[in-house]
């Protein structure tokens, strides 16, 4: 079972990596879709970018222990935000990938909290 849980938080954390360094890199790059959200919601343009050096960031953080809780955190607060987003856009299945992102933040941050500890 420990094994399962040790490769499971791994898995997650790969998976998160890899949508968030994709997503941030093409919001810092000015990719026009992934921007367009933001206009719809009447945020500045800066705020696409913003948010793409947090993705970003989140993600580099995520494979450092000590950070991982605190990037995680913090992804799913952005991921609350996009989820948000697509609830009040349909459609809805738009934003599943949001979702599954939020629920693999929490994950992570429920599994690596107690590293966040020894930060203080």
């Amino acid at each position: 079972m420990d094994s399962i849980k040790r490769y499971g938080i791994w898995v997650a954390i790969a998976i998160c990596v890899v949508a968030f360094a994709g997503a941030g890199g093409a919001k810092l790059a000015g990719v026009p879709m992934v921007h367009e959200a933001f206009a719809k919601m009447g945020l500045p343009g800066w705020f696409g970018y913003f948010i793409g050096a947090c993705e970003l960031a989140g993600a580099i953080g995520l494979l450092i222990r000590p950070l991982s809780a605190w990037a995680a955190g913090g992804l799913a607060i952005i991921m609350v935000g996009a989820t948000y987003f697509h609830i009040t856009n349909p459609p809805l299945s738009e934003g599943v990938p949001a979702i599954v992102l939020l629920l693999l933040s929490i994950f992570i941050f429920t599994r690596r909290r107690e590293s966040m500890l020894a930060l203080r």
